[in-house]
């Protein structure tokens, strides 16, 4: 659990170290941003360990059934994280489109997994998420872009999300936790 602790802390930081400390991260010019990725990869490896190394510690139980709103969950999810690669119709409308896809990734994952370490690990995640788009917020207004691709953004946004999907669900089952079941346990 100590580890999956720190990754989502090691995580979760360093995604708000521009925020909370944006004169030390500028002075770190583009050299920063390798540290950056490749702190934040550490932690990701931190938390996959401490996740799959977590004594199972059920907390509560999902509802039946929760598996098929987690996968509609996920389907949006995914498409949110395209969103500003793509440039659709969603690009200039919405200020936070990959925070917001991390949070509801957050939320369908504790709508199937009741544990402790899923309350740490996805609970963790989807508060970092929160608390980073409070940030950007806050530091300043938002000027919506104007530079995108409309209806072919959201065409090609869409195969990359069935896409990404099919693998995501292909490495699940493999992990051996196949999200078409509709109940988890």
């Amino acid at each position: 659990m100590t580890l999956l602790i720190l990754g989502v802390l090691l995580y979760s930081l360093l995604h708000l170290f521009k925020r909370i400390l944006p004169g030390p991260r500028a002075a770190m010019g583009d050299a920063g941003k390798g540290v950056v990725a490749l702190s934040s990869l550490a932690g990701i490896v931190l938390m996959v360990i401490g996740y799959r190394a977590a004594e199972l510690v059920p907390v509560y139980t999902p509802l039946p059934g929760m598996g098929h709103l987690n996968n509609t969950l996920m389907l949006i999810s995914i498409f949110l994280f395209g969103v500003g690669g793509t440039k659709g119709t969603l690009y200039p409308r919405m200020r936070h489109p990959m925070l917001t896809g991390m949070l509801l990734w957050a939320v369908a994952h504790l709508l199937v997994n009741g544990d402790v370490a899923s309350i740490i690990l996805f609970g963790g995640l989807g508060l970092w998420a929160i608390v980073e788009m409070v940030a950007i917020n806050r530091a300043g207004s938002w000027t919506p872009p104007t530079d995108g691709r409309g209806l072919k953004g959201d065409a090609m946004n869409l195969v990359g999300t069935v896409v990404l999907y099919g693998i995501i669900a292909g490495v699940h089952i493999w992990l051996g936790y196949n999200p078409f079941l509709g109940t988890y346990g």
